[in-house]
């Protein structure tokens, strides 16, 4: 047996200058499982091994085709497992802290090329118009086919102020688009906060990180203060939250659900994979801190009418949160459906600051609901005009869309096509579903948000009454 740190991961995939997430856990010892090992096959992979080294065209280093070996195997599994060589692995420990560089977009690998899953807002991407479900077939002069991830990812770093140019083949356009983007260190702010109007809040969650918890807090009581101890209602908005800590998420929970209560469980082949995570400063406050953050949020945060919007672009930890407060019936959910990425993953490092990011447990609900590959359906659908997201699913990616995701160990308990209990309809036009305009989420012509303050006033009128 031998001593590994153990990283568990509750956000999207590999990602070009965008984050991925991670909680850090004890170090745990794991128990290598003992199998019988596949002579035949490892006899077959050594003479292939020995063939190339022989008779390939030119020399290959061993450690090349090991790390290609190494690489394909995880790549094989599913599309989250990967192969973190040293630049990926000490990217993951950065991107916790809300910094880093690239060019702010979710990324994974479809059919051989580069899938956009998010641009992240306020970033080169998400300004220059690459919307959710592009695929990137050309970089600079680098065609992206027969790339690995990894690789594709690292071409698309680099120096902040450089340059590079990304051709993009876009669904049901017949041109390919070419932007010229500007890389740039990626700053991102974790939460934001505002007053929308006298006695209504609004705090937005863009990734779970580290602070998040903490931060979420402290927007919360300024809030409060701001409205001299009271609030009329709350909106809590996760669109294009690609995910991230999973202490974050059950931090963000325990904020609005009463102690004790369940926020998230897991399953998988280990014990280590099986946890049962409830909204109690154990399971969100980190070792490097004492205190409950949340001890000195006033009651009425539990019981203020509170309103999740989610989208296409909410995963992982965001259908966490959703999951957990739809279930406790402590929140209505509006917008559209998540992505539906329920999976978990775990870093093991390899030694020379690289790693492997391995798949190993699915994660639940409190009523026991699976996420994956099928994502929070919302209390209530209301759709934004001036998104790519729409009913039709047009320019809409899943879980569910990406080459060998994970089924749904529940999809025969529940039903797949239940029907959304209300549809609030946008006014606009499909026609401009193509005609990329940047949302500026919290701004005074936010559909979804104006929907959700509608809706709060509304509740509010019939508790006066």
């Amino acid at each position: 047996m031998r001593l590994l740190e153990k990283v568990s991961l509750v956000s999207l995939g590999l990602v070009a200058g965008v984050s991925i997430s991670m909680q850090y856990a004890a170090k745990a010892e794991m128990a290598l499982v003992a199998t019988t090992l596949p002579i035949e096959d490892l006899r077959a992979f050594t003479e292939v091994f020995g063939r190339i080294k022989s008779d390939y065209v030119e020399p290959v280093s061993d450690k090349k085709l090991i790390t290609e070996a190494i690489t394909g195997m995880l790549n094989g599994l599913d599309p989250h497992s990967a192969y973190l060589d040293a630049e990926a692995y000490k990217e993951l420990n950065d991107t916790t802290h809300g910094e880093f560089g690239g060019l702010g977009i979710e990324v994974g690998m479809e059919d051989g090329l580069v899938k956009v899953i998010s641009p992240i807002e306020d970033t080169p991407a998400f300004q220059a118009g690459i919307k959710s479900g592009d695929l990137i077939i050309k970089m600079d002069d680098t065609l992206v086919k027969g790339l690995s991830l990894n690789d594709a990812v690292s071409h698309m770093r680099g120096k902040a102020g450089s340059k590079i140019i990304l051709t993009i083949s876009r669904k049901n356009e017949p041109k390919l688009f070419t932007f010229t983007l500007t890389r740039a260190v990626i700053k991102v702010q974790s939460v934001k906060s505002k007053q929308i109007e006298p006695g209504y809040g609004y705090v937005r969650i863009t990734q779970f990180q580290e602070l998040t918890g903490e931060n979420l807090a402290t927007a919360i009581e300024a809030l409060y203060k701001q409205n001299q101890g009271s609030l009329k209602g709350l909106v809590l908005d996760l669109r294009n939250d690609p995910g991230g800590l999973l202490t974050s998420a059950v931090g963000v929970s325990a904020a609005f659900l009463s102690k004790d209560k369940l926020v998230v469980y897991t399953e998988g082949r280990t014990e280590d994979a099986k946890m049962r995570l409830t909204a109690t400063p154990q399971n969100y406050v980190r070792s490097s801190i004492s205190s409950d953050y949340l001890s000195k949020l006033p009651d009425a945060v539990k019981s203020v009418p509170l309103i999740v919007l989610v989208n296409g672009g909410s995963a992982s930890a965001s259908e966490i949160v959703a999951g957990a407060l739809q279930d406790h019936k402590r929140a209505i959910i509006m917008g559209t459906q998540t992505f539906g990425k329920g999976s978990v993953q775990t870093i093991l490092p390899l030694g020379n600051n690289t790693g492997i990011k391995l798949t190993t447990a699915r994660y639940y609900t409190p009523n026991g609901r699976s996420i994956q590959a099928k994502g929070i359906e919302p209390d209530i659908l209301v759709e934004d005009p001036s998104s790519a997201v729409h009913d039709n699913g047009m320019l809409t990616l899943h879980e569910a869309d990406l080459g060998r995701h994970l089924i749904n160990d529940k999809v025969s308990e529940e039903n797949p096509n239940a029907p959304i209990k209300k549809t609030i309809p946008s006014s606009e036009s499909k026609d401009n579903a193509n005609k990329f305009v940047p949302i500026e989420f919290g701004a005074k012509n936010d559909y979804q948000l104006n929907q959700a303050m509608n809706l709060l006033k509304g509740m509010q009128i019939l508790k006066v009454r």
